[in-house]
Formats: C-alpha cells, sequence, structure tokens
C-alpha cells in the first residue's frame, strides 16, 4: 500500500467490536493503532499492538494518528467530532451522522476549513439484500416505480442492555437509530421528497423512547413507505418495489453480522454470501414476456466501504459517504418528528 492510515476507534462495544475493528484489521491500508476503553483491555486481548487511552480526549492528543473513528453513543457524536476535526484529524462517524442538521452544517463548514476528510459510516448500503434491491431499481426492469416499501423490524419486547439506546434524550430510539439506514436507502434509491407524513410511537410495555415508526415519504408521482417495529414476530419482506411493469420482493438477509458474531474475520470464505432461499423474487416483463425469477444478491462486504476511504484519503477518490448526504437524514427525521407531533403533512 502507498500509505498506512493509522486509525483510533473512540469505543470497543459492539460497534467497534463488530463493524469498525475486524475491517481495519484486516485492510492492508489500515492499521488498529489505539482504541478508547475507560476500564477493561479486551481489545488489547485480540489486537496485542493497539494502544488503549481511557478518554477519547486522551486519544486524540496521539500526534501518530491519522484518522479517529467516532463511534460513540449519538448525542456525543457532534462534539466527539469537532474535537477530532480541530485535533487536525480526519473522521468516519456512525450514523446518525447527527442529532439535529444545524450540529451536521457545523461540523461540515469546519471539515471544509480544515481541508480534513469527513465520512459517514452508512454500513447498510453495502448489506447484499440493498445492493440486489438498488440494481433492479436502477436496471429500469421494472419500469417507472410507483411504490416502494422498506422495513426494518425487529421482535425484542425487553429493552436493550445498551443503556444509552434506552434512556431517552436527543438521539434516541428507533428513528434515529434504525431509521437512519432505511431513509438513507430510500433516499440513495429515490432521492429526497417532496413532503412526508410520520407516526412515531413507543408500544413496547417499559419503553420510553420510540420504537415503531412509519414514514411516507411523497413524491410527484411516487409513494415510500418506511417502517419499524421491535414487536414483529413474523417479519413482513424488507424491500417492496412497484413499478409500471413489474415488482421486486426482497427478505432482509444480509448474514455479515452474523458472522462477525462467530467471530469470523471479513475475507474469509463465501463471506456475505446469502442463501437461495433469501433470493428476491422478481416478476416483470420483457419483449412481451412475462419474467418470474429469483435473482442472487451480491456479496454483502463492509470492507468495500474501507476501500473507498482508503481511495479517497491516499489517491483523492470520492468520499463515499460525504456527511452532506447523511445530513439530508437528520433532515428527514427532524421532518418526521414535526409531522407525528402536529399530526400533519409536512414540506421539505
Amino acid at each position: 500500500m502507498d500509505k498506512i492510515i493509522r486509525t483510533g476507534v473512540c469505543s470497543y462495544g459492539m460497534s467497534g467490536q463488530i463493524f469498525h475493528v475486524p475491517f481495519i484489521h484486516v485492510h492492508p491500508g489500515f492499521e488498529f493503532t489505539a482504541v478508547v476503553e475507560r476500564s477493561k483491555h479486551l481489545a488489547q486481548e485480540k489486537y496485542p499492538n493497539v494502544k488503549v487511552y481511557t478518554s477519547v480526549e486522551d486519544m486524540l492528543q496521539d500526534k501518530s494518528l491519522d484518522l479517529i473513528v467516532i463511534n460513540t453513543p449519538n448525542y456525543t457524536h457532534f462534539d466527539y467530532v469537532k474535537a477530532a476535526l480541530e485535533a487536525g484529524k480526519n473522521v468516519i462517524v456512525e450514523k446518525p451522522f447527527t442529532v439535529t442538521t444545524a450540529e451536521g452544517e457545523a461540523l461540515i463548514a469546519l471539515a471544509k476549513s480544515k481541508g480534513l476528510f469527513m465520512s459517514v459510516f452508512q454500513n447498510r448500503r453495502y448489506d447484499s439484500d440493498f445492493k440486489i434491491t438498488r440494481q433492479v431499481v436502477q436496471s429500469g426492469q421494472l419500469g417507472d416505480i410507483l411504490e416502494a416499501e422498506i422495513h426494518y423490524d425487529r421482535f425484542k419486547e425487553e429493552l436493550s442492555y445498551k443503556k444509552h439506546k434506552e434512556v431517552g434524550g436527543p438521539g434516541t430510539g428507533s428513528l434515529y437509530d434504525l431509521g437512519a439506514h432505511i431513509i438513507d436507502q430510500a433516499l440513495l434509491l429515490f432521492g429526497m421528497p417532496q413532503q412526508l407524513w410520520a407516526d412515531i410511537r413507543i408500544i413496547r410495555k417499559d419503553s420510553i423512547v420510540d420504537d415503531y415508526f412509519e414514514l411516507v415519504l411523497f413524491y410527484e408521482h411516487l409513494r415510500v413507505r418506511l417502517k419499524c417495529s421491535y414487536l414483529v414476530r413474523e417479519p413482513m419482506p424488507s424491500y417492496q418495489i412497484h413499478g409500471r411493469i413489474g415488482s421486486f420482493i426482497k427478505t432482509k438477509a444480509d448474514i455479515q453480522e452474523t458472522m462477525l458474531q462467530r467471530g469470523l474475520m471479513p475475507g474469509s470464505l463465501d463471506w456475505g454470501v446469502e442463501g437461495q432461499h433469501e433470493w428476491g423474487l422478481l416478476h416483470t416483463e420483457k419483449d412481451g414476456k412475462i419474467i418470474k425469477q429469483y435473482l442472487p444478491s451480491p456479496k454483502g462486504n463492509y470492507l468495500e466501504y474501507y476501500d473507498e476511504v482508503y481511495n479517497a484519503l491516499v489517491k483523492g477518490a470520492d468520499n463515499p459517504v460525504p456527511a452532506a448526504e447523511s445530513l439530508r437524514i437528520i433532515t428527514v427525521i427532524e421532518a418526521a418528528f414535526k409531522s407525528s407531533k402536529e399530526g400533519k403533512v409536512v414540506q421539505l
């Protein structure tokens, strides 16, 4: 590699252990150099050469670091990204980018003024299920898209062991958490809507944060529904796309998270390959002939994100997820809360 990107990770919880460090570790262009762990030294058990700091502030003083991964609770993103940029570090920040659009705009301006790289880790762009859905939509095989529905459902009455997700306050709840993924996917597929309507609720017995939402995004000739519930025992298809000449139906099936939780490293045999029983159904027509077939998905691979980050930092390639793209998600989230509170359609 032309250059090694020495990387510090701000937390070694699930996000660090599962979604970031394995990819940083196996990528030849990155070095897992430093991590913040306030009491435990779990990272050193698996990665003996990593430096351990007890605070983000201390880690930011490490002059050897080129890149900081901000993977701390949502409400801390603004302060930690700002501190990292002011310390002269390039930044990857977990979704959601920030809690408010004002915070996001301030960080974008700061990064620009410092000439620093800032990208948002929207990893679900690199899931196998979304990859095939995006391919089908872009292929034109469905004709003009008229209706789409994207689900991200779970079945879990009990509260999360991650206390910061259940205490309420800025940036908590299902819309900021899972909604940030499927809003991003809708915007990638169809662009920004003109209007939206939202219903955001609390449905678990002991919850104080939203754990159910339905958003309807209004486009000129298209309606997109985004839905999430924590109490769906039998899930609906995750992607239902209907066009003038055809439909595509797809389950949520990316297996990378399961493989990572089993301790497998990216690049292992059959990494990110869906089982045939999860293939998406394409039902359309071509040249007057009805086509009904199951389509294999491309491999899911979050390592592609780090490939693109490396090429952006070292070779001047495009940022894979510019902060301005993820700022649109926060704009939609803020409008959704306004719509749900006021019970009306909101202009964007």
